[in-house]
């Protein structure tokens, strides 16, 4: 099936709906419509973004047979009954990661999708192609860095620096037990695994929150990258999710890694950096200068390889 003959909808106008009906518009993907919490939120992101239809519900959204795949873009208590819905609809499935809120929760997905097996069913851990990236994979997957022996990086960001910086995602019971490490962790953690091929197998973690209490605006405590709160109509909210990880890492392979995780970092916007040490080289990546990898060599000049077609390995080259 070509990219222009699949039909998609999606299912949350958030944050992140949006940017999942841009990109699917990109690759020439039909967008039918929308889904959001109410009819009137999906009428208004309809006509904001051009689209055709607004469903008045997700079960009306899944009725439609013209549908072939589903974005889930909902917030993150509602992926797992959203996935499941759309897998017995007979719908392929594209979900924001967290996929569920628990192990179990997300062991009984993965065995709904098996017994689907004519279905796609994937998690937009979508960091993974940016080019260098793609070119760091063919040269670990060639055996060119040699026995791989530890990989150590990080992922950072400063939107929740102060208390009185305040999100549905810190809310155990709207966001999971895990954020910072659920909402940014796991797109490192998935990077490394795709471009070693080495699943991890234990981890060993550190969580801080170092706001135990923030300051939600009264007015709308569940908006989605909003800012600071003003200085009045906050209420005091209790938080029990983690700003802060730091963890260990054992892959498959007997690969050791070393991640650290934050929300508040002064100044780093989102900023994901690795570095793996091979037996022949080494490589890194930070992805606030995504158009360079830097290879590192014992007994020559170490090199900083461009984004450059030419240059890049065929599967990266395409991208």
């Amino acid at each position: 099936m070509a990219a222009y003959d699949i039909v998609a909808a999606v299912i949350g106008v958030g944050f992140i709906g949006p940017l999942h009906v841009e990109a699917l518009r990109r690759i020439g993907v039909h967008v039918s419509g929308v889904a959001g919490a109410t009819a009137e939120e999906a009428e208004r992101a309809a006509s904001t973004l051009g689209l055709q239809r607004a469903y008045r519900s997700v079960e009306e959204l899944l009725a439609d047979r013209s549908v072939d795949a589903v974005h889930v873009a909902s917030p993150n208590r509602l992926h797992a009954a959203h996935v499941l819905a759309a897998l017995e609809a007979g719908k392929h499935v594209i979900c924001e990661k967290p996929l569920a809120m628990s192990v179990d929760e997300a062991r009984m997905l993965v065995q709904a999708s098996a017994a689907r097996p004519s279905q796609i069913a994937a998690v937009n851990y979508n960091l993974r192609f940016y080019p260098q990236v793609l070119q760091a994979r063919a040269l670990c997957r060639a055996g060119e860095i040699g026995r791989t022996f530890h990989v150590t990086g990080s992922y950072v960001q400063d939107w929740l620096l102060e208390p009185t910086d305040f999100n549905w995602r810190v809310l155990r019971s709207e966001g999971g037990a895990l954020r910072a490490v659920g909402d940014i962790g796991t797109h490192w953690m998935d990077m490394v695994t795709f471009i070693t091929g080495d699943p991890i197998v234990a981890v060993s973690s550190d969580l801080r929150t170092v706001h135990p209490t923030r300051f939600a605006p009264i007015a709308d405590p569940h908006r989605t990258f909003g800012g600071a709160a003003s200085s009045s109509g906050q209420q005091a909210v209790a938080i029990d999710t983690e700003d802060y990880a730091g963890i260990l890492l054992c892959f498959a392979s007997g690969l050791r890694g070393v991640l650290a995780v934050s929300q508040v970092t002064a100044g780093r916007k989102n900023a994901l950096r690795w570095e793996l040490a091979g037996s022949a080289k080494a490589m890194a990546w930070d992805s606030e200068t995504p158009n360079q990898l830097w290879i590192g060599e014992r007994h020559e000049a170490n090199r900083l390889l461009l984004k450059d077609p030419s240059l890049l390995r065929p599967d990266a080259a395409k991208f």
